[in-house]
């Protein structure tokens, strides 16, 4: 078979590293169609440039990255082929949309910007509430002491995490993370500006993505990806990094958030409270609520996502009284909706229309 005209005879199967417009990104995998020499196998490209059959779309079947998708048609010159098919996913996150992740990597910077426990807590909520395992990474750990790290080392240890301390600057601890993510589709996610692009530039040579930096005003990040893709790391597996934002939405119920605290799951073990639906506020008798750290975000976040779940409860009452309102960067809340229809001025048409109705009625009179 010569060059131009080689194709692949069969299906091959591969993983979606990217997703711009109606174009996907597969990595095959290497070895599998109907190749019939080593010669053949080795001129396989690392990936193709596909498209998706009109079938997928008609049957609603979407591709997003980090699937599993059979490939036919695929052009070895112009490395392009057509996906037919989406494998079963074995997970799937919404936001940000990728299949089959194994593990969060959660990166935070322990200073520039400084550590805010209440912004990690949130973080970590979010990422226990999807049910793949959490990582949780600190960067720029030679900014600080080894007194400072063994501080954050037993206070995190106490909400239920082994942090990694690494530093991207100094090289530091990045060859025990890379072990940690081999072989394993990880998602790389965590505030603007704690170096998650710096990161990856550090695991995967040549990639030169763009790093932002930490505004001296705000101490906060300027955040630098925009789409979500999957990178190849050098002992095998991919990473997923994802666009950089503040504060992560809180969208489960109010029931499952306890769930989310691995030191409040430690109580409900070895005890139960009182009450089946219990919420862990004031409630007698309950096993959760007490002296631990994270009591309070807790409670705020308690409060936060049963204004949420009262919201969508009454997103079709049009005499809902609640509204989402946006604050700075990232951060929603529910806020009582102002009474504004008395106050509304009539339009002009309304005017007219009126005035004309009244002259109408005084004529039949």
């Amino acid at each position: 078979m010569n060059a131009e005209g080689m194709q692949a005879k069969e299906q091959l199967t591969g993983t979606v590293l990217a997703v711009q417009a109606n174009f996907y990104t597969v990595q095959l995998d290497r070895g599998k169609g109907d190749f019939g020499n080593k010669e053949e196998i080795d001129s396989l490209p690392p990936t193709l440039l596909c498209t998706r059959r009109t079938r997928l779309k008609k049957i609603g079947l979407s591709v997003m990255v980090g699937d599993r998708v059979v490939v036919e048609e695929a052009n070895l010159v112009t490395q392009s082929g057509a996906i037919t098919d989406v494998l079963a996913r074995s997970s799937q996150l919404d936001r940000p949309a990728i299949a089959n992740v194994n593990q969060i990597l959660l990166l935070f910077a322990v200073a520039d910007p400084p550590l805010e426990p209440y912004q990690l807590s949130r973080f970590l909520v979010k990422a226990e509430s999807t049910g793949v395992d959490v990582v949780l990474c600190l960067n720029k750990c030679d900014l600080i002491s080894q007194s400072q790290q063994a501080s954050i080392q037993n206070r995190l240890s106490r909400w239920g995490y082994q942090p990694i301390f690494i530093s991207v600057y100094k090289n530091t601890n990045t060859e025990d993370l890379l072990s940690k993510l081999q072989n394993k589709i990880s998602v790389l996610a965590g505030a603007s500006g704690v170096g998650k692009s710096s990161l990856i530039n550090k695991l995967i040579p040549n990639i030169h993505l763009r790093v932002g930096e930490v505004s001296g005003k705000l101490a906060k990040g300027r955040h630098t990806t925009r789409h979500v893709e999957l990178f190849e790391l050098p002992n095998g597996g991919l990473l997923a990094d994802t666009p950089g934002f503040n504060q992560p939405d809180l969208d489960f119920s109010p029931s499952e958030l306890v769930y989310y605290f691995p030191e409040a799951r430690q109580k409900l073990a070895v005890g139960n409270c009182r009450f089946s639906d219990c919420l862990h506020r004031d409630e007698p008798n309950c096993v959760v609520r007490g002296d631990w750290e994270r009591y309070n975000h807790y409670l705020s976040f308690l409060e936060e996502v049963t204004l949420r779940q009262a919201h969508l409860n009454s997103s079709a009452d049009p005499e809902s009284t609640l509204k989402l309102k946006t604050k700075g960067k990232g951060y929603t809340q529910y806020e009582p909706k102002l009474e504004t229809k008395k106050y509304r001025q009539k339009s002009r048409r309304t005017q007219l229309q009126e005035l004309q109705q009244q002259y109408q009625d005084a004529e039949e009179d």
